[in-house]
């Protein structure tokens, strides 16, 4: 059985790796509003991921105001997965 990855299983970290497992890219607003956290606590775990190469971000214009948006890292999918595969081991013991 593989570790929990202690980077995602944050609660928050998690549900941000959730959903964009499912996604191309969020926007930050988009996952702002399903955590209902502030800008600082997303932008707090958003570094961690980033920090661990698991995300990656881009400022790209968006009905002409810059917008922040972030996509999962091959690596970051990679280890989305296999903390996923883990959590399963864990249930099923």
């Amino acid at each position: 059985m593989n570790d929990l990855d202690p980077i995602i299983h944050a609660p928050n970290r998690l549900k941000i790796c959730a959903m964009l497992a499912t996604s191309a890219e969020l926007d930050f607003r988009l996952i702002k509003g399903q955590l209902d956290v502030s800008d600082s606590v997303l932008s707090k775990q958003l570094k961690s991921l980033e920090d661990a190469g698991y995300i990656q971000t881009r400022k790209r214009p968006y009905e002409g105001r810059p917008r922040t948006w972030i996509s999962l890292t091959n690596k970051g999918h990679e280890a989305f997965e296999s903390h996923v595969e883990t959590l399963k081991q864990i249930i099923s013991l």
